[in-house]
């Protein structure tokens, strides 16, 4: 009898675990799983509108520009209220911080969870806010940065477990790194706060290493597998492209990289790293798994092409992206950095770009989400404009088998004939 209890216990578990997987647990963090924006749900909706194949419009508290991430049939994302904001630009005492749960079926918040900052902060934050790094979850609880308000950790009912900070500066952009998560440790790059990359126990809150130098980076930092198996943690900052060993922050090699600010995050294939960045708008592909100086010996090529904010995605031996510094659809060859296609597309995004079913999403901050092929030949498959007067740089995700945005005052979720 007791046994036959357990094996019922663990199948009810195991069902459990699938039917949330089945849902919409594959966007646990910034651009989904790996960091790569890609997305392997099918049937998504190709064109929409206020009323077409939208399944739920949900306002939200406060403003922001962090993407929202889904577990199970929950999405969770962030935002701010009380000050800098269109209806209040009120007194900078009267910010607060937010983390939503919403109900991914019908857009409905479950909860939300109020913080106050630690002040001063800027009185003025450019385009982006006081809530653009995009949460991280692992399952079974939360981790979020607000900037130099610090790291918090959450449980799934929004219950602060620890919070730490890791610095004190602010910048008139704000903060627009996401952390990322190893087995025991999350990662903030903390350019903006202390010039720093911070690594933090899971379990305590506690910092496990700091790694210093770390200039004019808004880019989130990625953790790629090298050819021999192991895993490295790379980000680009003015000047430099860095690989760092995650358990230790020891800094393993650094190549030559784009002479600027640097927001685009890194991507990767077969441990292949590809960097975009700059107002000169650079693209840099180099191998991982080096030690030292690896320009001459591991960078791959260098094309004078590149995006100031959005990141790009890969597909089928190809790199995609649309640069909000000139306006243009690029769709470069990895092997070499040829250019496939540059074709002008006159909108702006400052979104990430999402590959998903075989086609390019591309949410642009007021002129609505542009649909390309996926592939090496340009081709326009849908611009669809929502009657939403805010702005749009929150990268797309897909949850249930829906397409997610966020707008500075909206979440959507469309279905393909929902």
């Amino acid at each position: 009898m007791l046994q036959r209890c357990f094996v019922n216990v663990l199948l009810i578990g195991v069902i459990s675990s699938m039917s949330q997987m089945a849902f919409g647990s594959e966007w646990p963090g910034f651009r989904g799983p790996g960091g790569q924006g890609v997305s392997k749900a099918t049937d998504l909706p190709v064109n929409w509108d206020d009323s077409k194949n939208l399944v739920w419009k949900k306002a939200m508290p406060g403003y922001g520009s962090s993407s929202p991430i889904a577990l199970g049939d929950k999405l969770y994302v962030t935002c701010y209220s009380g000050h800098g904001t269109k209806e209040s630009s009120g007194n900078i005492e009267d910010l607060r911080l937010h983390t939503l749960c919403i109900n991914a079926k019908n857009g409905d918040i479950i909860w939300d969870k109020k913080f106050k900052p630690s002040l001063p902060e800027s009185k003025k934050v450019r385009d982006h806010g006081y809530a653009a790094p995009t949460p991280v979850t692992d399952g079974k609880h939360l981790y979020l940065f607000f900037g130099k308000s610090g790291v918090f950790k959450l449980d799934l009912n929004g219950e602060q477990i620890w919070r730490t900070r890791v610095g004190d500066k602010t910048h008139g952009w704000g903060c627009g790194t996401s952390p990322v998560l190893t087995d025991d440790m999350v990662i903030v790059n903390a350019s903006v706060e202390s010039g720093a990359l911070v690594a933090i126990n899971k379990v305590t809150g506690k910092e496990t290493w700091r790694a210093e130098g770390i200039k004019s980076s808004w880019n989130t930092p990625h953790l790629v597998k090298t050819a021999d198996g192991k895993q490295e943690l790379a980000v680009s900052i003015k000047g430099f492209i860095l690989g760092y060993d995650p358990k230790t922050g020891e800094e393993l090699w650094r190549c030559e990289g784009i002479s600027d600010y640097i927001c685009p995050s890194i991507i990767s294939q077969d441990g292949i790293l590809y960097a975009l960045g700059g107002r000169s708008s650079k693209a840099i592909a180099l191998r991982s798994g080096g030690r030292g100086d690896v320009t001459k010996s591991h960078k791959i090529w260098q094309a004078d092409v590149g995006a100031n904010v959005s990141s790009p995605v890969i597909h089928d031996g190809h790199l995609y992206w649309v640069s909000d510094r000139n306006k243009t659809a690029y769709c470069l060859g990895l092997a070499d950095g040829a250019i496939k296609y540059a074709e002008s597309v006159k909108i702006q995004p400052y979104a990430s770009a999402l590959l998903a079913d075989g086609r390019l999403y591309i949410v642009t901050r007021f002129d609505g989400t542009l649909v390309l092929a996926a592939k090496p030949k340009f081709e326009r498959l849908a611009l669809n404009v929502l009657d939403d007067k805010s702005a749009f740089h929150a990268s797309p995700i897909v949850s249930g088998g829906n397409l997610i945005l966020r707008s500075d005052r909206y979440v959507y979720s469309f279905g393909n004939g929902r």
